[in-house]
């Protein structure tokens, strides 16, 4: 498996999977292809608290041995690298994101037309002040340091996550609202934009995450996830996410939670036949801050996601089999969970990034 010829299965399998499980299960084909996508087809199980309290234990027991970690851990001296003032673009951020924050929120009908596009500046304002706080915290940026590699992180981004909506055909476990009527360029053109900031967020909360040493240093020093043979493991973990994405295509209800685990399984497959280092080959030297950080980056992005979509115009809303109770803004609680994995898709999709910098720079 070469560099080059990663994204492309990736892409193939992504796309070709479910729509393959779709087919062999006898279910229309066009319903999936629907743009935008306004049609409810999958009428989902009801709340179940017996599935709730699997999944609970589940996430308890992933996540529960790195939280007592960290919080256990002394809190450390601060570190002495070099600090520097909170920069002007920083506060532009700030003042992006108030601004976008009121304008989402309210009705005023003379920027009627306006309230439907604030998810971007949202998230530009965001991704600044997140980057703006890790200057001053540390001295560097992902912004300033990497600028080649930042700027490239939106296109990948917006791909990124239209592959997300993609899968999420199969499954419909959350839809848009306030977006009937428009042509499918429109609903491109609108929805473009905002995908392309979810990389950059989440990437530039984890460089900033990772200068509180209570959140960095308790993570190195564990235990190493022991290593398993590397063409194995990666075409074990090609045909287990295989599998798993054609499955969705014929029971979205009992396999939804593999939208936020294939991806990845299929990322790390392709990195080990390549060769290459994983997003998991840090917890193999006993450093697990390349897991921990990512996924609590992941999950504080999707804290102001949903907050701020809760009161926006065009917003999303959730059907989430098995779990839709217990609401925080519009995500049922136990949905928070899978942006933990997304988390290390979003990793695993800037190793892919950077890969492929380091590939086209070659002569």
């Amino acid at each position: 498996m070469s560099r080059r010829s990663k994204p492309a299965v990736l892409a193939a399998a992504l796309a070709g999977l479910p729509l393959a499980g779709a087919a062999l299960a006898g279910l229309p084909i066009g319903a999936y292809l629907e743009f935008p996508p306004l049609t409810r087809y999958v009428h989902h199980a009801g709340f179940s608290w017996a599935v709730s309290a699997a999944l609970s234990a589940l996430v308890l027991a992933v996540a529960g041995p790195f939280l007592i970690r960290v919080l256990k851990a002394p809190a450390g001296p601060a570190r002495s690298g070099e600090r520097r003032p909170f920069p002007w673009w920083g506060w532009l951020g700030l003042g992006l994101t108030a601004g976008a924050w009121v304008l989402a929120w309210s009705r005023f009908p003379w920027m009627g037309g306006l309230q439907r596009h604030t998810f971007t500046p949202l998230w530009l304002g965001y991704i600044l002040v997140v980057n703006a706080l890790t200057l001053r915290r540390s001295g560097r940026c992902l912004l300033l340091g990497r600028p080649r590699f930042f700027l490239a992180l939106f296109p990948l981004s917006a791909a990124f996550w239209w592959a997300f909506e993609y899968l999420n055909r199969f499954v419909q476990n959350w839809y848009y609202l306030g977006i009937a009527g428009i042509s499918p360029l429109e609903y491109f053109l609108f929805a473009t934009p905002p995908f392309a900031t979810v990389l950059p967020a989440v990437l530039g909360t984890a460089e900033l995450l990772a200068t509180f040493p209570r959140l960095d240093e308790p993570l190195r020093g564990w235990p190493a996830l022991a290593a398993l043979p590397a063409r194995p493991a990666g075409w074990t973990l090609l045909l287990a996410a295989g599998a798993g994405l054609m499955g969705i295509g014929v029971w979205p209800d009992r396999l939804f939670w593999l939208l936020w685990v294939s991806p990845l399984l299929i990322l790390t497959g392709l990195d080990l036949l390549a060769g290459e280092e994983t997003v998991f080959a840090g917890a193999g030297r006993g450093d697990w801050r390349g897991i921990w950080q990512p996924a609590l980056a992941a999950l504080v992005c999707g804290f102001f996601w949903e907050l701020w979509n809760s009161g926006s115009l065009a917003h999303w809303e959730y059907s989430v089999p098995y779990v839709q109770r217990f609401k925080v803004f519009e995500m049922p609680l136990l949905g928070y969970s899978g942006y933990l994995p997304f988390g290390l898709e979003c990793a695993a999709a800037a190793r892919l990034l950077r890969s492929g910098l380091r590939t086209a720079a070659r002569p």
